[in-house]
């Protein structure tokens, strides 16, 4: 009988760290210590820190360490913190898609649900987004071009950079003007007097 506990145990456990190690799969190995407890895998996660097989990447947020280093990990390792519930967004998505030279100090995320960290790297926006809106960019999301277009003519970027961003959304075919215009009509007069300045210069 005691080992028949034993065995259902170890199975839970393994079972528990499978399921945990896909949730960081998703997020190029990223992942918080919500989700070691809801796994119940904090026995194997003491063990993988201590042997280096798990590192810290930060407070609440832990990385398998067989994961390479990248570029994007940033982005990657936020979406773990927010369950992928996150997109990237506004001055970042526009970043990330090669349109206009913002050069964000922040990295912007539109966020559904979810307690923000306290860091000042980031800038947490609370919306909901549709399918449509976002893109898949391997372990995180992104609004689309044109939703960052649109995002951003609603903000407060200059008009010349918001110039910038509409030419070269349309130049490397990132969106069409066609596009840019009909779903302008949708935002706040001033927005949309934004967008179309900015299609006349384009």
């Amino acid at each position: 009988m005691a080992g028949d506990a034993a065995g259902r145990a170890l199975g839970s456990a393994d079972h528990g760290w499978r399921v945990l190690r896909r949730l960081a799969g998703r997020h190029a190995g990223f992942f918080t210590t919500r989700q070691v407890l809801r796994t119940h895998c904090e026995a194997r996660v003491r063990i993988a820190l201590g042997d280096g097989s798990v590192t810290r990447a930060g407070v609440g947020l832990l990385r398998l360490s067989e994961w390479p280093a990248g570029p994007l990990d940033e982005y990657a390792m936020w979406a773990a913190w927010f369950d992928g519930a996150a997109a990237v967004s506004h001055h970042s998505a526009a970043e990330l898609h090669g349109i206009g030279r913002l050069r964000p100090r922040f990295l912007h995320l539109s966020v559904g649900s979810g307690r923000p960290p306290v860091t000042p790297r980031l800038v947490v926006l609370r919306r909901s987004l549709i399918g449509t809106e976002i893109e898949s960019a391997g372990p995180f999301l992104v609004t689309t071009p044109l939703r960052t277009v649109l995002d951003l003519a609603e903000g407060d970027i200059g008009q010349s950079a918001l110039d910038e961003v509409v030419a070269d959304a349309i130049a490397i075919n990132r969106c069409t003007s066609d596009e840019i215009r009909t779903a302008g009509g949708t935002l706040t007069p001033r927005a949309a007097s934004r967008v179309y300045r900015a299609l006349t210069g384009a």
